[in-house]
């Protein structure tokens, strides 16, 4: 089941964020901070944060947002999905979840930002199997050598 952030789900998403080794950090802590956010504001423009629940556990969530002064285009923050329930469909269900979100909210455009760092190429992948497609790419964006990829859905 995919439903709205609940304040009972912040510990457990804090914990699938610390446990997520791909993010450094200063990227931990913004996570954190945008569930903290969305928390403190349930009806936040652009910060929608929706988990991914089974059996009373949850197994990962997403991030999405109107992306401000656009009429339809929406970022997709972040898909975390926790360490035990990787490769079992749940992040092609959240991704799935969100186009049906940005669809219902009028939404046209959905932006994926990815590092180009070698522990994002499965990240990169699971975008490039579900369609999306590399529309820009800044280098050294991010730090040098790690660049910047908006992929459109």
């Amino acid at each position: 089941m995919i439903r709205k952030l609940q304040a009972k789900d912040r510990q457990e998403l804090a914990d699938m964020i610390n446990d997520t080794a791909n993010f450094n950090a200063e990227e931990k802590s913004v996570a954190v901070e945008i569930i903290d956010e969305a928390l403190s504001k349930p009806n936040h423009e652009y910060y929608n944060v929706f988990v991914f629940e089974r059996e009373g556990k949850v197994l990962g969530y997403h991030c999405v947002g109107k992306r401000a002064l656009t009429d339809g285009v929406f970022d997709l923050f972040w898909i975390v999905v926790g360490s035990n329930a990787q490769n079992l469909g749940v992040g092609k269900k959240l991704l799935e979840h969100t186009e049906n979100f940005v669809k219902e909210n009028n939404g046209r455009w959905i932006l994926a930002e990815t590092s180009s760092k070698d522990s994002y190429t499965a990240t990169r992948n699971f975008y490039l199997r579900n369609n999306y497609s590399i529309v820009s790419q800044i280098k050294d964006f991010y730090s040098i050598g790690d660049n910047y990829s908006r992929k459109p859905g």
